[in-house]
């Protein structure tokens, strides 16, 4: 009887341990000695430090150390622009920023100390929006650049003039989306102590330890080596947990300081104002499209708002730019992109990394321009929709894609062709709405390699030890990996034990992002997996007096292929493999790199392995009375390739498309001159049960030449429709387009009004559209 468990629904390997609360987090560490940590942030959005006294807070029994920015050292850090210290020195730039940081013996030591720091500052002119940033007597956020503006795209394919000359219809509208906070359970945290060689040793909450590494040394002035990261149990991620937080840096440095054991762990409050969230876009978009729907034009303005710092605002903003061009058979793009500094708080990664906001606009501009023409939007999004085979407008190459099926599925799901039931309330009116989208299954951006390396080690009872640095934040990697491996080796699950992503121990990854641990890792595991079948087949060939080939590797260990009754088992195999002359441990590492290209100067190539689709179909009823949206059905479908385990696809595809209902109609960052006033979960507002539908999900399987078994990422793409599926159910609802996010009562009430003093007017707003 197999033990393979791909294909199948498949609780996570760390299940058990999380729900009997035997999982460790960075915040469960303790370490002899350990002091605690916590920070002092600046309350103004741009301000000079004109003094800091720390006399009183170094005075204060119990507290061991007291840094500010002349403590820290001097190389600043970020992604692409090294443009932040450690502690702000001199100046600071956003409301949040860090300013000065303690260790103490007991938190509450630590908090009472930041009370008696004294800070004398000069409050600065802020500067609020990119375009106050973008005005010429606008003051500098970063000396020596020659303006605000952080990063530019520029790019052209075809003859754009050319396609809406011979577009029947052409739509230009602007639609405005805000900064998302993660809301991962676990805040940020890290515990840091100097070990007794003198080398910094790190445990902390992040997607990625070999990344969290380097930017730990460079940020402290240490070699690599001296530095070694450790993720325990990490609680959520959704991007914000790569290497945008400046808490990981702060924790090392109070550590190293301190020569003590540190542990610095945001509540929820220092979370919001430290951790990135969503950038914020503003979306101009024009498109020319033909009477049967096909679109022959896209033209794209984006202005957006990285805050104070650029992290990886620069790379987001990129695929809202370019990915969702490659969704459809285009041949005539144009963009112009600009990410400009503000002395808001800074933004950076987010699940769907900058597709959320193309998407809305481009999901609403579709369906606007289907009802103006006549056409059902299904059937615009099929007729433009890329094939497999294709290679798109910036060169993607689609080896597979179920993108078709997925908008079949989930307009079926919600009864897409059928008129919703009306509700018994008058004031309440039903719509429905669908939209697609597209996203990488790893990306070869960050540089010249998109691999990943998985290390086996067989133990002398045969069952396996993996190690992995691709990191696991619930989303279920590690019972992917465990799962494959398992296949491989004819193993059970619970046979193979993964390993937390360890520095020392692990070989290099790049971590989890771009949707990239399931082909990527998977395919590496399947060649370490491999490499290991084959080497307890030798030795088994030893015993058995024959040749490999003539083996069979089974649940019960390794026989003849011709007689299976004579066999040995995987312990006898393994030892048989170390104690003989030149024996040793079976121990293997398998390795494997995309097939794929970094962008050229054009920004052109395939840059992934693989691409993810997907499409929702939502119905929603609308108060007229109170703008109120109640999302009453929602489907998902998620093309996945194949689905290993469809229990993690269906949970990733349903939390993905809570978010998105949470981005659409709840969530909201409330700054009042640059200052975060909604910084806990009762003010701001994410969806709760009562909030949601009983969310459903489909899977498609388009079996990916390049994916491991055809599977493809599934924890992204989900979260990308959702958004204008839901705008677009508001119009076929009560006939208003909202293209501001999020949804609120008071834009829904307001834009009714403006609809009932248009027909009392006689006239109907086009919104930018004309024909040609």
């Amino acid at each position: 009887m197999s033990t393979s468990t791909l294909g199948q629904d498949t609780p996570q390997v760390s299940a058990r341990a999380k729900v009997t609360g035997r999982a460790e987090y960075t915040g469960d560490l303790k370490l002899p000695g350990m002091l605690h940590g916590k920070v002092l942030r600046s309350p103004y959005p741009s301000a000079r430090i004109v003094s800091i006294d720390t006399a009183a807070a170094c005075a204060l029994p119990g507290v061991r150390v007291v840094l500010t920015g002349a403590d820290a050292p001097r190389t600043n850090w970020g992604v692409s622009h090294k443009e932040r210290r450690i502690l702000a020195d001199g100046v600071v730039r956003f409301a949040g920023e860090e300013v000065a940081a303690v260790a103490a013996d007991t938190e509450e030591i630590a908090r009472d100390a930041l009370d008696l720091i004294r800070v004398e500052y000069e409050e600065l002119p802020a500067v609020l929006t990119p375009e106050e940033a973008m005005d010429e007597e606008a003051p500098h956020i970063h000396p020596g650049r020659q303006n605000n503006l952080a990063h530019e795209i520029r790019f052209h394919r075809g003859d754009v003039e050319a396609g809406f000359t011979q577009a029947d219809l052409v739509h230009e509208a602007t639609y405005s989306t805000h900064a998302q906070y993660p809301g991962y359970l676990e805040p940020m945290g890290t515990v840091a102590t100097v070990d007794a060689d003198g080398r910094l040793q790190v445990w902390t909450s992040t997607q990625s330890v070999f990344l969290a590494r380097s930017r730990l040394a460079g940020a402290l002035e240490l070699p690599v080596s001296r530095v070694r990261v450790i993720a325990p149990t990490v609680g959520g991620g959704f991007g914000g947990k790569i290497i945008e937080d400046d808490n990981t840096l702060l924790a090392g440095l109070l550590a190293l300081r301190s020569g003590r054991a540190v542990r610095l762990v945001n509540n929820r409050l220092e979370d919001f104002l430290s951790a990135c969230s969503s950038l914020p876009e503003t979306i101009t978009l024009r498109l020319g499209m033909r009477r049967d729907g096909r679109i022959v034009a896209k033209e794209v303005r984006i202005v957006a708002d990285c805050g104070a710092y650029a992290g990886l605002c620069g790379e987001i903003m990129h695929v809202t730019a370019m990915r969702s061009d490659n969704m459809h058979r285009l041949d005539n793009v144009r963009c112009q992109a600009t990410l400009s500094y503000t002395n808001n708080p800074p933004h950076g990664a987010f699940r769907g990394f900058g597709g959320t906001p193309m998407l809305f606009a481009l999901n609403s501009h579709i369906d606007a321009m289907a009802r103006q023409l006549g056409l059902d939007p299904v059937e615009v999004h099929k007729k433009n929709a890329i094939q497999a085979g294709d290679t798109s407008v910036h060169g993607w190459k689609i080896g597979s894609t179920g993108l078709l099926e997925c908008l079949d599925q989930c307009t079926h799901a919600v009864g897409w062709n059928t008129t919703p039931v009306a509700s018994s309330h008058p004031a309440k009116r039903r719509g429905k709405g669908v939209a697609a989208a597209m996203h990488v299954s790893g990306n070869r951006t960050l540089g010249n390699w998109d691999g990943s390396t998985v290390m086996l080690k067989v133990n002398e009872d045969g069952r396996v030890v993996l190690h992995t640095a691709e990191g696991d934040m619930g989303q279920g990697a590690q019972t992917m990996l465990s799962q494959l491996v398992a296949h491989e080796l004819k193993l059970p699950l619970d046979h193979v034990q993964v390993v937390a992503p360890d520095t020392d121990a692990a070989p290099y990854a790049i971590g989890s992002l771009a949707s990239r641990v399931t082909v990527v890792a998977g395919n590496a595991a399947l060649v370490a997996a491999r490499s290991a079948r084959d080497q307890l087949l030798d030795a088994a060939a030893e015993l058995l007096a024959t040749t490999p080939d003539q083996c069979t590797l089974d649940e019960g260990g390794v026989c003849l292929s011709s007689n299976p009754s004579q066999r040995k088992t995987r312990a006898e195999v393994v030892r048989q493999h170390i104690w003989r002359h030149g024996g040793l441990g079976l121990q293997v590492q398998g390795t494997w790199d995309a097939d794929t290209v970094m962008f050229d100067k054009n920004l052109y190539g395939n840059i992934a392995p693989a691409y993810s689709f997907a499409a929702q179909a939502v119905e929603v009823e609308v108060d007229t009375e109170t703008g109120t949206v109640r999302l009453v059905q929602s489907f998902v479908s998620d093309d996945c390739g194949k689905a290993l385990n469809p229990m993690a696809v269906h949970g990733q595809s349903n939390g993905a498309a809570a978010q998105a209902v949470g981005w659409t109609l709840y969530e909201q960052m409330q700054l009042d001159q640059g200052r975060l006033s909604n910084g806990n979960f009762a003010d701001y507002t994410m969806p709760t049960a009562d909030a949601l539908p009983e969310l459903r999900s489909g899977i498609v399987e388009s079996n990916d030449p390049n994916g491991p078994y055809g599977a493809k990422g599934a924890s992204e793409t989900a979260i990308l429709p959702g958004a204008a599926a839901i705008a677009n159910a508001v119009f076929a609802a009560v006939g208003v387009r909202i293209t501001n996010l999020p949804i609120t009562p008071e834009k829904v009430l307001a834009a009714l009004e403006a609809q009932k003093q248009n027909r009392i007017l006689g006239t109907t707003a086009h919104g930018g559209a004309h024909h040609a």
